[in-house]
Protein backbone atom coordinates (compact mmCIF):
# COMPACT_ATOMS: atom_id res chain seq x y z
CA UNK A 1 0.00 0.00 0.00
CA UNK A 2 0.99 3.80 -0.21
CA UNK A 3 1.68 5.87 2.29
CA UNK A 4 0.13 10.16 1.69
CA UNK A 5 1.85 12.92 3.39
CA UNK A 6 -0.98 15.43 4.02
CA UNK A 7 -0.50 19.07 2.67
CA UNK A 8 -2.34 22.24 2.50
CA UNK A 9 -4.68 21.12 -0.31
CA UNK A 10 -5.36 17.72 1.03
CA UNK A 11 -5.41 18.02 4.71
CA UNK A 12 -9.01 18.96 5.05
CA UNK A 13 -10.19 15.93 3.04
CA UNK A 14 -7.83 13.12 3.46
CA UNK A 15 -8.67 10.56 6.39
CA UNK A 16 -7.12 11.40 10.10
CA UNK A 17 -6.61 7.64 10.64
CA UNK A 18 -5.58 7.93 14.67
CA UNK A 19 -9.43 8.62 15.12
CA UNK A 20 -11.76 6.48 12.75
CA UNK A 21 -15.61 6.62 12.26
CA UNK A 22 -15.87 7.66 16.01
CA UNK A 23 -18.99 10.10 16.05
CA UNK A 24 -17.71 11.52 19.82
CA UNK A 25 -14.28 12.16 18.37
CA UNK A 26 -15.15 14.39 15.54
CA UNK A 27 -14.72 17.58 17.34
CA UNK A 28 -11.28 16.62 18.11
CA UNK A 29 -10.88 15.43 14.43
CA UNK A 30 -12.02 18.77 13.31
CA UNK A 31 -9.56 20.46 15.77
CA UNK A 32 -6.85 18.06 14.81
CA UNK A 33 -7.24 19.33 10.72
CA UNK A 34 -6.96 23.01 11.66
CA UNK A 35 -4.23 22.51 13.91
CA UNK A 36 -2.26 20.72 11.43
CA UNK A 37 -3.08 23.17 8.62
CA UNK A 38 -1.27 25.66 10.21
CA UNK A 39 1.49 23.70 11.28
CA UNK A 40 2.47 21.88 7.95
CA UNK A 41 3.40 25.36 6.69
CA UNK A 42 6.08 25.62 9.52
CA UNK A 43 7.35 21.89 8.11
CA UNK A 44 5.10 19.95 10.11
CA UNK A 45 4.67 16.38 8.52
CA UNK A 46 2.05 13.56 8.61
CA UNK A 47 2.79 10.36 6.59
CA UNK A 48 0.02 8.18 7.14
CA UNK A 49 -0.92 4.59 4.89
CA UNK A 50 -3.17 5.13 2.11
CA UNK A 51 -5.90 2.83 4.22
CA UNK A 52 -8.78 3.27 6.74
CA UNK A 53 -6.33 2.05 9.68
CA UNK A 54 -4.29 3.59 12.27
CA UNK A 55 -1.01 3.49 10.81
CA UNK A 56 1.00 7.05 10.28
CA UNK A 57 3.83 9.01 11.44
CA UNK A 58 3.87 12.91 13.17
CA UNK A 59 7.14 14.79 13.45
CA UNK A 60 7.94 18.15 13.46
CA UNK A 61 11.53 20.55 12.98
CA UNK A 62 12.49 20.61 16.94
CA UNK A 63 12.20 24.45 17.09
CA UNK A 64 8.62 24.77 15.94
CA UNK A 65 7.39 21.16 17.95
CA UNK A 66 5.13 21.99 20.72
CA UNK A 67 7.16 20.44 23.28
CA UNK A 68 9.32 21.45 25.99
CA UNK A 69 12.56 20.05 24.47
CA UNK A 70 15.46 22.15 23.30
CA UNK A 71 18.24 21.48 20.63
CA UNK A 72 19.47 22.39 17.14
CA UNK A 73 18.45 21.32 13.85
CA UNK A 74 16.47 17.87 14.90
CA UNK A 75 12.97 16.80 14.07
CA UNK A 76 10.55 16.06 16.70
CA UNK A 77 8.36 12.77 16.36
CA UNK A 78 5.37 13.27 18.13
CA UNK A 79 3.71 10.22 17.34
CA UNK A 80 4.47 6.90 15.51
CA UNK A 81 1.18 4.35 15.66
CA UNK A 82 0.68 1.11 14.38
CA UNK A 83 -2.30 -0.53 15.70
CA UNK A 84 -4.45 -3.74 14.78
CA UNK A 85 -4.37 -5.93 11.83
CA UNK A 86 -1.66 -3.74 10.31
CA UNK A 87 1.14 -4.64 13.24
CA UNK A 88 4.11 -6.94 11.71
CA UNK A 89 3.79 -5.84 8.03
CA UNK A 90 6.70 -3.53 8.11
CA UNK A 91 5.04 -0.38 8.60
CA UNK A 92 6.57 1.06 11.30
CA UNK A 93 9.77 0.41 9.82
CA UNK A 94 8.83 2.40 6.33
CA UNK A 95 7.40 5.25 8.04
CA UNK A 96 10.28 5.76 10.62
CA UNK A 97 12.62 5.10 7.72
CA UNK A 98 10.96 7.89 6.01
CA UNK A 99 11.41 9.96 8.52
CA UNK A 100 15.14 9.56 8.96
CA UNK A 101 15.85 9.69 5.10
CA UNK A 102 13.60 13.03 5.17
CA UNK A 103 15.99 14.38 8.38
CA UNK A 104 19.05 13.29 6.07
CA UNK A 105 18.08 15.03 3.05
CA UNK A 106 17.29 18.12 4.76
CA UNK A 107 20.59 18.05 6.35
CA UNK A 108 19.31 17.94 10.03
CA UNK A 109 21.50 16.98 13.18
CA UNK A 110 19.45 14.03 13.90
CA UNK A 111 15.69 13.15 15.29
CA UNK A 112 14.76 12.60 18.93
CA UNK A 113 10.97 11.99 20.95
CA UNK A 114 9.86 10.96 24.06
CA UNK A 115 10.06 7.65 25.53
CA UNK A 116 9.52 5.68 28.91
CA UNK A 117 12.05 3.36 30.80
CA UNK A 118 8.88 0.89 31.10
CA UNK A 119 6.20 1.12 28.36
CA UNK A 120 3.64 3.61 28.65
CA UNK A 121 0.58 4.49 26.55
CA UNK A 122 0.72 7.16 24.01
CA UNK A 123 4.46 7.46 23.80
CA UNK A 124 6.37 5.87 21.74
CA UNK A 125 7.89 2.38 22.48
CA UNK A 126 11.83 2.30 23.46
CA UNK A 127 12.50 -0.98 22.62
CA UNK A 128 11.30 -0.23 18.80
CA UNK A 129 13.12 2.57 18.85
CA UNK A 130 16.54 1.47 20.24
CA UNK A 131 16.68 -0.79 17.33
CA UNK A 132 17.50 1.89 14.36
CA UNK A 133 19.67 3.61 16.64
CA UNK A 134 17.86 5.80 19.27
CA UNK A 135 19.78 6.42 22.40
CA UNK A 136 18.85 7.75 25.48
CA UNK A 137 19.84 11.46 25.91
CA UNK A 138 18.06 13.26 29.11
CA UNK A 139 15.63 12.03 31.60
CA UNK A 140 13.46 13.24 34.15
CA UNK A 141 12.68 11.12 37.46
CA UNK A 142 14.29 7.49 36.09
CA UNK A 143 10.95 7.09 34.34
CA UNK A 144 10.45 9.26 31.52
CA UNK A 145 13.21 9.42 28.86
CA UNK A 146 13.82 11.49 25.77
CA UNK A 147 15.77 9.56 22.61
CA UNK A 148 17.96 10.62 19.83
CA UNK A 149 19.62 9.69 16.52
CA UNK A 150 22.15 11.70 16.23
CA UNK A 151 23.75 12.21 13.30
CA UNK A 152 26.70 14.29 13.77
CA UNK A 153 27.20 13.47 17.68
CA UNK A 154 24.76 16.67 19.27
CA UNK A 155 21.95 16.04 21.39
CA UNK A 156 18.85 17.36 22.61
CA UNK A 157 17.65 18.46 25.76
CA UNK A 158 14.44 18.65 28.24
CA UNK A 159 14.60 22.69 28.96
CA UNK A 160 15.15 23.57 32.24
CA UNK A 161 11.92 24.30 33.46
CA UNK A 162 10.99 20.24 32.65
CA UNK A 163 12.61 18.87 35.44
CA UNK A 164 10.32 21.18 38.12
CA UNK A 165 7.84 18.71 37.60
CA UNK A 166 5.51 20.63 39.93
CA UNK A 167 3.12 23.31 40.41
CA UNK A 168 1.92 25.60 43.16
CA UNK A 169 -1.95 24.94 42.75
CA UNK A 170 -3.41 21.91 44.59
CA UNK A 171 -6.23 21.02 42.47
CA UNK A 172 -6.12 19.00 39.33
CA UNK A 173 -4.43 20.43 36.73
CA UNK A 174 -4.43 19.66 32.80
CA UNK A 175 -2.21 21.42 30.34
CA UNK A 176 -3.76 20.26 26.80
CA UNK A 177 -3.39 20.89 23.20
CA UNK A 178 -5.70 20.42 20.20
CA UNK A 179 -2.98 18.18 18.38
CA UNK A 180 -5.01 14.59 19.45
CA UNK A 181 -8.16 14.17 18.19
CA UNK A 182 -9.06 12.85 20.90
CA UNK A 183 -8.14 15.37 23.59
CA UNK A 184 -11.74 17.41 23.38
CA UNK A 185 -13.52 14.22 24.36
CA UNK A 186 -11.33 13.35 27.46
CA UNK A 187 -11.57 17.49 28.06
CA UNK A 188 -15.55 17.35 28.38
CA UNK A 189 -15.69 13.70 30.28
CA UNK A 190 -13.13 15.34 32.96
CA UNK A 191 -14.66 18.49 33.19
CA UNK A 192 -18.01 16.89 33.49
CA UNK A 193 -17.17 14.99 35.99
CA UNK A 194 -15.76 17.73 38.40
CA UNK A 195 -17.95 19.42 38.17
CA UNK A 196 -20.76 16.97 39.23
CA UNK A 197 -18.78 15.87 41.44
CA UNK A 198 -17.35 19.75 42.83
CA UNK A 199 -13.55 18.47 42.80
CA UNK A 200 -11.64 22.22 41.71
CA UNK A 201 -10.58 21.61 38.01
CA UNK A 202 -7.64 23.86 36.34
CA UNK A 203 -7.65 23.31 32.63
CA UNK A 204 -4.67 25.38 30.59
CA UNK A 205 -5.37 24.98 26.95
CA UNK A 206 -1.50 25.54 25.11
CA UNK A 207 -2.39 27.15 22.27
CA UNK A 208 0.97 28.70 21.52
CA UNK A 209 4.80 27.29 20.44
CA UNK A 210 5.85 29.68 23.55
CA UNK A 211 3.46 27.98 26.04
CA UNK A 212 4.50 24.95 24.93
CA UNK A 213 7.95 25.24 25.40
CA UNK A 214 7.97 26.90 29.03
CA UNK A 215 5.54 23.91 30.47
CA UNK A 216 6.57 23.05 33.91
CA UNK A 217 6.87 19.26 32.82
CA UNK A 218 7.07 16.69 30.14
CA UNK A 219 4.43 17.64 27.28
CA UNK A 220 3.42 15.85 23.79
CA UNK A 221 0.15 17.03 23.68
CA UNK A 222 -1.38 16.37 27.19
CA UNK A 223 0.30 16.73 31.11
CA UNK A 224 -1.67 15.99 34.24
CA UNK A 225 -0.99 17.52 37.69
CA UNK A 226 -2.57 16.86 40.59
CA UNK A 227 -1.89 18.17 44.72
CA UNK A 228 1.09 19.73 43.02
CA UNK A 229 2.65 17.04 41.93
CA UNK A 230 2.74 16.13 37.97
CA UNK A 231 0.85 13.02 37.23
CA UNK A 232 1.18 11.44 33.71
CA UNK A 233 1.16 12.29 29.99
CA UNK A 234 -1.49 9.53 30.12
CA UNK A 235 -5.14 10.96 28.11
CA UNK A 236 -7.75 10.20 30.94
CA UNK A 237 -11.17 9.18 30.37
CA UNK A 238 -13.90 9.94 33.11
CA UNK A 239 -12.87 5.88 34.44
CA UNK A 240 -9.16 6.72 34.56
CA UNK A 241 -9.63 10.40 36.42
CA UNK A 242 -11.37 8.72 39.32
CA UNK A 243 -8.39 6.15 40.10
CA UNK A 244 -6.36 8.91 39.48
CA UNK A 245 -8.28 10.84 42.39
CA UNK A 246 -8.27 7.76 44.67
CA UNK A 247 -4.70 6.98 45.11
Amino acid sequence: MAFITLTPENVMSEHLCCAIADKKHQTGVNDKRNWLAERIKEGHVFRKLDAQGKVFIEYAPLEKAWVPVTGDNYFYIYCLWVSGSYKGKGYGKELLQSCIDDAKAQGKSGICLLSSKKKKPFLSEKKFMLKYGFKVVDTINDEYELLALSFDGTQPQFTSNVRKQSIEGKELTIYYGVQCPYIPNCIEQIYNYCENNQIPLRLVEIDTLEKAKQLPCIFNNWAVFYNGKFETVHLLNEGLLKKLLLR
